[in-house]
This record gives C-alpha cells, sequence and structure tokens, in this order.
C-alpha cells in the first residue's frame, strides 16, 4: 500500500477499506509514513471525515498498533474517561471507589493539556509517588489494590502517540474522527470491558457549548459500542471548576476531602453519579442509581480511601498517606485572598482563564520542557450564584511568589464575574447517552 494514495482517498472523499487504515497506523508507528504525510492525512480527515465505520476502524487500527492488555480477574474491568477541565479531579475520587465495590481500574491517564490539569500531575504532587510502571508491575497493582492510575506505556498505542503530535502542530486538533479515535483507542488498548465517558461543556471545557459536546459524546459512545466495548456518556457541566480548587496539590486535597467522607459537593456528586453508571456498564449494579447508592457507602465507611491508600503506596508514597495527607501535600509560599471588587452575586467564570491563570502560577506546563509546582493553584473558590460584599473573598491564590500572585490576581479579577442579581446556575448534567 501507499500512503499517498491513502490520503488521497480520503482528500476525495471515497471510503476507505479497513485494511488501509491498519496499515497506516502501523506506519504511524514504525516510521513508514512520515511527518508530512501523517499531517496531510490529519488534515484530510478534518476536511473530509471517515464516516462511523471509518472511524471505528480508524480506531481498532490504532488501538492495534501496540501492545494490548487482557485480564482474567473475580470483577469487571472498567473506567471513565473526562474530556478535560477545570478543578476535574474526580478519577482520584472514582477509581478507588469502584475498586471498593468489586471492579478493577485500570486507569491510564494523561499530563494536562491547555488551560486543564493532568491526573498524572495531581497525583505526582504526592511526595514520593510515580506514575510510571512496567506492565508486570501495573498488572500487579491492579489486582492488589482493584486500581491504578498510571501513565501510559511506549509500547500501547504509539501511533496516536505519533498522529496526536502531528495534530498539535498542524491545526487538526478539533477532528472529530480524529478525537475519537485518540481517546477510544488508549481505552480499547487497556481491556476495557466497560467505559463510562464524561464529556464536558462550557466555559472551562474544550468544547464551549452543548451541541459540540453532544456531537462528541455521539462520537464517542457510538464507536466504542462498535468496538465491543460497552459505553455510555454524560454531558457534564463545566461552566465552573467541578471541585473548588484548581492546582495538583489542591485538587488531591479535594478529593481527599470527598474520600474521607466530607460533603459531597459538586465533586462528589459528580463522582457518585458516573461511577454509578460504570458499575451498571460492568455489570455490578441493576441500574445507575443503585450503582452510585455503592458507591456513597464506600465514601461514608471508609472503603474507598482504603483502596486509595493502598495504590498510593504502592506508587512510592506514603504508606499513612490516607490518615496524615494533609501534613503530606506541598504548600505554597504565599496563601493570599481575591476580593470581590463590589457587593452583588457571582454570575459567571471565565473557566479557561481561571486554567490559564493557574498554568502562569506554574501549576501545569507553558512547553513540554517546563518544571511543574505541585503546591500552586487556587482553592476555595465560591459556586456560581453565592452572594458577596465588596472584599470578600472570591477565592484563594497559591503562589510561589507575591509577584506571581499579583499577576494571577490580575487575570482571575477578569475571570470572575459579579452581577447585581443571581444567574440561572447550570445543571451539573446536561445530558446522558447510551
Amino acid at each position: 500500500m501507499d500512503a499517498r494514495a491513502i490520503i488521497a482517498r480520503i482528500r476525495n472523499g471515497s471510503p476507505l477499506e479497513r485494511t488501509e487504515l491498519s496499515w497506516f497506523a502501523n506506519g504511524l508507528a514504525d516510521g513508514r509514513v512520515s511527518d508530512a504525510q501523517a499531517g496531510a492525512f490529519a488534515m484530510a480527515v478534518l476536511l473530509k471525515g471517515l464516516g462511523e465505520a471509518g472511524r471505528t476502524d480508524l480506531t481498532l487500527a490504532m488501538r492495534d498498533s501496540g501492545r494490548r492488555l487482557d485480564w482474567a480477574l473475580d470483577g469487571p474491568v472498567i473506567d471513565k474517561h473526562s474530556t478535560g477541565g477545570i478543578g476535574d479531579c474526580v478519577s482520584l475520587v472514582l477509581a478507588p471507589a469502584l475498586a471498593a465495590c468489586g471492579a478493577y481500574v485500570p486507569m491510564i491517564s494523561g499530563r494536562g493539556l491547555g488551560h486543564t490539569g493532568g491526573t498524572l500531575d495531581k497525583l505526582e504532587s504526592i511526595p514520593g509517588l510515580a506514575t510510571q510502571l512496567d506492565e508486570a508491575a501495573f498488572r500487579d497493582l491492579v489486582a492488589r489494590a482493584g486500581c491504578a492510575i498510571v501513565g501510559a506505556s511506549a509500547e500501547m498505542v504509539p501511533a496516536d502517540r505519533r498522529l496526536y503530535a502531528v495534530r498539535d502542530v498542524t491545526a487538526t486538533v478539533e477532528s472529530l474522527d480524529l478525537i475519537t479515535a485518540s481517546i477510544l483507542s488508549k481505552k480499547l488498548a487497556a481491556g476495557l470491558e466497560g467505559l463510562v465517558l464524561d464529556v464536558k461543556t462550557g466555559s472551562g471545557a474544550f468544547m464551549k457549548c452543548d451541541a459540540d459536546a453532544r456531537a462528541l459524546a455521539e462520537a464517542l459512545v457510538e464507536t466504542a459500542n462498535a468496538a465491543g466495548c460497552r459505553t455510555s456518556a454524560v454531558v457534564s457541566d463545566m461552566n465552573q471548576p467541578v471541585a473548588p480548587a484548581l492546582g495538583n496539590a489542591l485538587e488531591v486535597a479535594e478529593a481527599m476531602r470527598v474520600l474521607k467522607g466530607g460533603t459531597h459537593g459538586r465533586l462528589g456528586a459528580l463522582s457518585i453519579d458516573l461511577a454509578g453508571e460504570a458499575l451498571r456498564l460492568g455489570g455490578l449494579a441493576e441500574a445507575r442509581e443503585i450503582g452510585a447508592h455503592m458507591v456513597s457507602k464506600t465514601l461514608s465507611d471508609g472503603s474507598a480511601a482504603a483502596h486509595f491508600g493502598r495504590m498510593v503506596a504502592a506508587l512510592g508514597g506514603p504508606n499513612d498517606f490516607v490518615e496524615n495527607w494533609e501534613s503530606h501535600l506541598p504548600v505554597a509560599d504565599v496563601i493570599r485572598d481575591l476580593p470581590a471588587p463590589r457587593t452583588g452575586h457571582v454570575v459567571a467564570m471565565d473557566g479557561e482563564a481561571m486554567g490559564l491563570a493557574v498554568i502562569g502560577l506554574g501549576g501545569g506546563r507553558q512547553v513540554e520542557t517546563d518544571r511543574v509546582n505541585p503546591a500552586v493553584g487556587l482553592d476555595r473558590v465560591l459556586p456560581l450564584g453565592t452572594s458577596v460584599a465588596k472584599g470578600d473573598p472570591l477565592l484563594r491564590v497559591h503562589a510561589a511568589s507575591e509577584d506571581h500572585a499579583d499577576r494571577a490576581a490580575a487575570r482571575l479579577e477578569q475571570a470572575i464575574v459579579i452581577g447585581d442579581a443571581s444567574a440561572r446556575i447550570p445543571s451539573l448534567i446536561h445530558g446522558r447517552l447510551g
């Protein structure tokens, strides 16, 4: 086969055979396809699309470009994926809660992307913890703790790693077909039996409007089910942070408060909802509501926290992290309030700007080689609809220096809108599919 002929067929709107997409994915993995050809392929797919069958074929071809996992465990292998947002530390609650319910969760996660935080960066704010494991250690951790949140190995889905890097520099990230194949190829390679998807919509999400988020959710659910993995999706709100904190250690702290049975709030509510649906997909609950009740029990009785503690210790973190997490997490040098500029109500937030403010504090990467400061970020973020008097704290800034705090405050003052009347607060769940 020939890469140029495959690219030309997509450019001309002709459907591709499964074998052609398989050849191209393998060519990405082994270098037979050049960067120029990968970029041309991505642009052709962006402009012409692959259709439902072609999208599924590309997803499976990318899945099969490297190592695939299979499992022989005494419970279902299930997982969750979020399309990214701010204050989204759901995975840290959901994975151990599912494990406490008898499921196994081999969660392969990533770093921060754009204005959103990465689950691996959050976990690595725990001293000593490392998220890269070889396959044998990964399998052992899943079997012993019931859950493992780790980075992808070099052997898994090499076609996606190559194509993703090309998409990032060729203005083709937005392709629905390529987004779908990228997300699902990694999840399917993990050998899942069930997958729940959290597709974000709103100012802090990549998809700013419901229609775009729903279109992505539909593509993901259709493709994953066609590939043989029971999958459903939730379209959830990202017009304000999921947790009242943005930043690696600060989000771990919020997850620990939920795992230790604290007030649930938006973070707990979304974690319980998604985990309940995952239990339904895995056959451990007859309905999402029953699964949600099972998950709530693991948060109140401490069993979810115990599974989290076993995972943290196995990844090199402190053995007593669950009991003494506040003393282990790093603390910023400067912590100060951001005062409300006027009396009124919190009526809107620019979530993307808030996420970028955290990046500017050093809580994420502006270039790949940047070192992340795990202590910086925002916490005590007031929810939409809250009434405030002039000077009341809207949130706290955690910074490495006064200068960094000043710059973040200037950004955040523009990102949070105070109005005279309380605005309608969007519901946490905008829709469900599957």
